[in-house]
């Protein structure tokens, strides 16, 4: 056989198998895969954590080929096999996820795909070896590229071809199981799984990826459970998505396994935040610990963490196994633990002191709500926008929080937005590919509500996916087509799959946005040119007041002020506490006054107990404190019904210190969103 380093494309297209794959066994002798099923039945298995991640927090650049570090770098790859290993991981994956030629043919790199892939197999079984543990070595494969860097979908052949160059390679390297990860189509990774079993018997984990719509490309779990067992796998599987919690549920939909199909569940740690440059997950150790239980009760034999784990994660999680060995199948009965202390979260000593000292003081419990925009102008100057108009009156503003869709359709958006307006909202804020996953743009969704409907938006706009000509560009257009409210923000972290698959630009973060918006409004653009007429957008920014690092938050804010925002929308608050701490923090910063412009708090009404643990343990910047987090454990069946009862009542206890609310439905409950205007608009119509 020619070296797998030389071989041509037009080679593996002919499909012909290698002599030196795992073909068959001798006669009688159980094969790979039997053995492996008894492995699985004796205990569940652990695998690994992150690579990538690791990789970044060890200095290697973001956009660089992770692939490649087999070769340059190996010392570092074949240390993290070993950290895994010591943190009791049963498997260990290739450094090989994106080792095809499609991903390496953007750094130029396509023609080492088989050596690469064959030296990533060779540096985990040399880490298994040095450790002297018996872990599995399995080889990693991905989807075959960005649709950046692959235009469409390849033809089948070409594609069959890619995968089993890759193939080859980590079966020259010597690897125990396939697992194919992160799959986005279910037609690719069954052809992925076609040239699996063509060229070997080993077990192959087939794992697809689902987000908190449990879609995928059009493809349900149960669907995809269906078609992958057709195709005989050893294990069905869910991989990376939003955290652990949505993956059990899309594990969960997948059905009970059978005797032959087992099923795998390897989530990301929660959704990432960009920090000073670096991607931050949210879910801790702990808390991945506290899932195994749930996991092993749903079905699951194979568990592990995806982006964002470590070898912390990964010890957690051993620890969680054994203790729990013993009572396979059980479905855990008390709420998990998390690491975040007793006490409230995101409340300091000294915000509470802060908060006593200001309930002492009648003046500041008095204080009015915060000061109205100004909406006059000069001849001939742009009307304000019907948000700033309200702001102005004082009016109680309501706005609803609206995803657009991830397709070409976007009737069942209106249909949504619809649904708020015949509630009394008085607009909806329109999400820029929240959480970093590509969805319809905000700016033609938001026309299409305002053009159909007459519902005025806000519209969400993030410095991620833009440079600075086109953020000025898509401004103007905006303006023009009658969308004047924008929320200025840096954005989310593309979605990953353990390495980025898609950049982001960042050119300003929302701070620079907001000075662009402010010369917008004053007739100039970012040169200093001007445009013919000024413009007038109502600038609103985020505040998060539950942030780990509040002086960082608070002092961005001050510079966000100082930038000419005009309205402050802060992320969900769940407690009068966490209010209480807001309002005392704003009057150290800002003065007696507490803010200087309007503010709509954010509320997210709960719907479950499971809903509150995913958002406070796995979606940056949500903090639910320990007595909201129980009162929804206690009300069981009832959980959607005491949601609403507590943000109705955070509302009432906050609405003399806020100028509105945002209200951020989760997973398209947009009904539940409507429940909550209705009573809101409901109330005496001396506090609307």
């Amino acid at each position: 056989m020619p070296s797998a380093d030389t071989s041509s494309l037009a080679s593996l297209l002919a499909g012909s198998p290698s002599t030196g794959t795992r073909s068959g066994s001798a006669p009688g002798a159980l094969t790979e895969r039997e053995r492996f099923r008894i492995r699985l039945r004796k205990r569940p298995l652990l695998v690994d954590g992150a690579m990538g991640t690791l990789l970044f927090s060890r200095g290697i650049h973001q956009r660089a080929c992770l692939d490649e570090l087999v070769l340059t770098r190996p010392e570092i790859v074949s240390t993290i096999h070993r950290e895994y290993i010591e943190a009791g991981a049963d498997v260990i994956e290739t450094n090989t996820f994106g080792a095809n030629r499609f991903r390496l043919a953007g750094y130029g790199l396509e023609k080492l795909a088989a050596r690469l892939n064959r030296r990533g197999a060779q540096l985990a079984r040399e880490a298994r070896e040095t450790s002297g543990r018996d872990v599995l070595i399995a080889a990693s494969i991905g989807p075959l590229g960005p649709s950046g860097r692959m235009p469409g979908r390849p033809h089948p052949g070409i594609a069959r071809a890619a995968f089993r160059e890759q193939i080859e390679g980590l079966l020259e390297g010597g690897v125990d199981v396939f697992m194919f990860e992160t799959f986005d189509r279910l037609e690719t990774l069954l052809l992925a799984i076609e040239e699996a079993r063509r060229a070997c018997d080993l077990p192959v984990l087939a794992h697809m990826t689902f987000g908190e719509d449990m879609s995928n490309d059009g493809t349900t779990p149960e669907a995809a459970a269906a078609a992958l067992t057709n195709a005989g796998v050893d294990a069905v599987g869910i991989n990376c998505g939003a955290g652990p919690l949505v993956c059990l549920e899309a594990l969960v939909r997948t059905g009970p396994p059978t005797a032959a199909t087992a099923r795998s569940i390897v989530p990301n740690a929660g959704l990432p935040q960009r920090i000073e440059g670096e991607f931050v997950y949210s879910a801790g150790p702990e808390y991945f610990a506290g899932m195994v239980p749930e996991m092993l009760a749903a079905g699951a034999r194979i568990v592990g963490g995806c982006c964002g784990t470590t070898p912390l994660h990964t010890k957690a999680m051993r620890v969680a196994i054994d203790a729990t060995a013993e009572e396979r199948g059980a479905r855990m009965t008390t709420a998990p633990k998390h690491g975040r202390g007793a006490g409230s979260p995101g409340v300091t000593e000294e915000g509470d002191s802060s908060a006593d000292s200001a309930a002492a003081d009648p003046a500041a419990a008095a204080a009015p709500r915060t000061p109205r925009v100004d909406t006059t102008g000069g001849a001939g100057a742009t009307p304000p926008s019907g948000l700033a108009r309200k702001l102005a009156e004082a009016a109680f503003v309501i706005s609803v929080e609206i995803d657009p869709p991830r397709s070409i359709r976007i009737e069942r958006t209106i249909e949504a937005a619809a649904l708020i307006k015949e509630a009394g909202a008085d607009l909806v804020n329109v999400s820029d590919s929240a959480t970093g996953r590509i969805r319809m743009g905000a700016l033609a969704v938001a026309f299409g509500i305002e053009s159909r409907l007459g519902l005025e938006c806000m519209v969400h706009l993030t410095t991620r996916d833009r440079n600075l000509m086109a953020l000025e560009a898509e401004l103007l257009g905006a303006h023009a087509l009658g969308l004047r409210n924008i929320l200025a923000l840096t954005g989310d972290p593309p979605r990953v799959a353990d390495r980025p698959a898609t950049t982001a630009v960042w050119d300003v973060d929302a701070i620079g946005l907001i000075e662009v918006l402010r010369r917008l409004n004053i007739g100039e653009d970012g040169a200093g040119l001007a445009i013919g007429q000024a413009a007038d957008f109502t600038i609103a920014c985020a505040l998060n007041p539950t942030a780990p690092d509040p002086d960082k938050e608070w002092s961005r804010l001050e510079r966000k002020l100082a930038a000419g925002a005009h309205l402050i929308m802060t992320q969900p608050l769940f407690s009068e506490q966490q209010v209480e701490s807001m309002l005392a923090r704003a009057r150290a910063t800002f003065g007696q006054g507490g803010f200087p412009v309007p503010v709509l708090l954010g509320v997210l009404p709960l719907h479950s107990a499971r809903h509150a643990e995913f958002l406070h343990n796995e979606v940056p910047g949500i903090t639910i404190p320990d007595e909201q987090r129980a009162a929804m454990h206690e009300a069981g069946e009832r959980g959607a019904e005491v949601g609403l009862e507590m943000s109705m009542n955070l509302l009432a206890q906050s609405e003399s210190h806020v100028s509105g609310t945002y209200i951020m439905p989760s997973f398209g409950r947009y009904e539940l969103a409507a429940e909550l205007v209705r009573r809101l608009k409901a109330r005496p119509a001396a506090r609307r």
